[in-house]
């Protein structure tokens, strides 16, 4: 190709991206306090604190029971939602690229013939040529193109977030059902427990009252309570099961037979977490990076709906073989060019340029809330998860004294009973009040750490790269 053919199009790719209309892109400032409220009247919980941020912490390090680890492995391997999450990231990273290629011009191999004639008695032209050919690149003088791959990009990056979200929530769920299902287990067993003791108080109360010592009223307090105690029982059944079922579908296969050893939930322990500055979680949280990315896209997309309002200039264009016979289309001295510029102006449009950059603007606007917004719930959901922290150890203490209060209770309505000094009814209500505080020792347990969980999870705690990491799009 001849020098002088090269210089027009050199000239307007050097030209080329020249102005970006886009607005510069601010980070809004967090709708938040500049810490986190504290709760009056707490003590200290006695648990060890963590050295490090929860966003530095490993889960394997977090969550030390081997079976659990073993559970989560199984979930990041083969959970659905996870997969779906990872499979939108490829996706978006095509969508990323197409867009990309859009700002260089696609050279493609052509072969073209064309025939045509002035009139009925005149004679036909042909032209056939063959060789290399450039279709509708747009020379990108306003940035409109580059524009759009900078929203392409920021889609992509805020769908990444979006999957490490995705992973964060899955470890904290498998967690929080795991210990669910070992207070059901320990709940289970607990039930099984008072079952057996309230049926040998029936057996003797029916001994009593064959033999006239005891009253039918006694009697029927006594089936009553074994009644009840096999309501629960079928209820901690049912619930087990349905624990067993949740963690079968989170680890996206059946629960495998060879799984380690693993802890009780009165055995298991979670350290205390710090919590750090709100402005931390602009970091460390993976959905507020998200919420930012989708900002910046909608900002791009002002710029690109801006330059609507310039021409939108294309070249096309083509270099070969020409000849007006398709046998001498490959013969010595047959090159040829072709170069077609195209320039297109909006002028009457009736406000469609102008109310794509409203939408696009409207766009960034519902972005910035939607930013901040995801600001704020994590704001709301540190700080609840930061109380929790602050007064479930209280509360756990306080519910174990209880606990063994009625049980001293329960022991000293018994023998006063056996000795005639105390009524039946006294002694099933110790029965009662006792199941029902041991219960809610177990629960209390339960949501101490389960609301460390949530706190890890808040916090940015449980994201790990996996074993073989996609290439990201550069």
């Amino acid at each position: 190709m001849k020098t002088t053919t090269l210089i027009p199009l050199t000239m307007a790719l050097a030209l080329a991206g020249c102005v970006n209309l886009a607005p510069k892109y601010a980070r809004p400032a967090a709708p938040v306090a500049a810490g986190y409220p504290t709760v009056e009247g707490t003590v200290n919980s006695g648990n060890p604190v963590a050295a490090d941020a929860p966003v530095n912490i490993a889960w394997q390090r977090f969550f030390a029971d081997a079976r659990l680890q073993r559970l989560i492995e199984l979930a990041l391997a083969n959970n659905r939602d996870l997969r779906v999450s990872i499979l939108n990231v490829e996706q978006a990273r095509a969508a990323y690229r197409i867009q990309r290629a859009d700002r260089l011009p696609t050279i493609n191999a052509a072969v073209t013939g064309n025939r045509v004639t002035t009139g009925e008695d005149q004679p036909i032209n042909s032209t056939y040529q063959a060789g290399l050919a450039v279709t509708s690149f747009e020379l990108d003088f306003f940035g409109r193109v580059r524009n759009l791959s900078q929203e392409a990009l920021a889609q992509f990056l805020a769908t990444e977030e979006a999957r490490k979200t995705a992973q964060i929530s899955l470890v904290s769920q498998v967690a929080t059902t795991y210990l669910t299902f070992l207070a059901d287990e320990e709940l289970l067993a607990l039930t099984q427990q008072t079952l057996k003791t309230r049926e040998e108080s029936l057996r003797l109360t029916q001994l009593r009252f064959d033999n006239g010592v005891s009253s039918k009223l006694d009697l029927q307090q006594a089936v009553s309570l074994v009644e009840q105690a096999r309501t629960t029982l079928a209820q901690a059944q049912r619930q087990r099961a349905q624990d067993v079922n949740l963690l079968t579908l989170l680890i996206g296969q059946p629960i495998p037979a060879d799984l380690p050893q693993g802890a009780t939930l009165a055995t298991t322990n979670l350290p205390d977490l710090p919590a750090g500055m709100p402005s931390d979680l602009l970091a460390n949280r993976p959905d507020i990076r998200s919420a930012e990315q989708q900002l910046i896209g909608a900002n791009a997309n002002i710029g690109a709906a801006r330059a609507n309002y310039f021409p939108r200039i294309t070249l096309t264009g083509s270099a070969g073989s020409a000849s007006t016979e398709l046998s001498g289309l490959f013969k010595s001295g047959t090159f040829g060019w072709t170069f077609a510029p195209q320039a297109i102006l909006p002028i009457f449009d009736y406000g469609r340029v102008r109310a794509g950059v409203d939408t696009a603007r409207a766009g960034r606007d519902i972005a910035v809330a939607q930013y901040e917004k995801s600001i704020q719930t994590a704001f709301r959901e540190v700080a609840d998860a930061l109380a929790g922290q602050a007064t479930y150890s209280e509360q756990l203490r306080a519910q174990q004294a209880v606990a063994q209060a009625e049980a001293d209770r329960f022991n000293l309505s018994d023998l006063r009973y056996r000795n005639g000094t105390a009524s039946y009814l006294d002694l099933l209500d110790a029965q009662r009040s006792l199941f029902t505080a041991q219960q809610q020792a177990i629960q209390a347990n339960l949501a101490r750490l389960q609301n460390q969980v949530v706190l890890y999870r808040v916090l940015g705690g449980g994201w790990s790269e996996p074993a073989n990491p996609a290439t990201a799009a550069r």
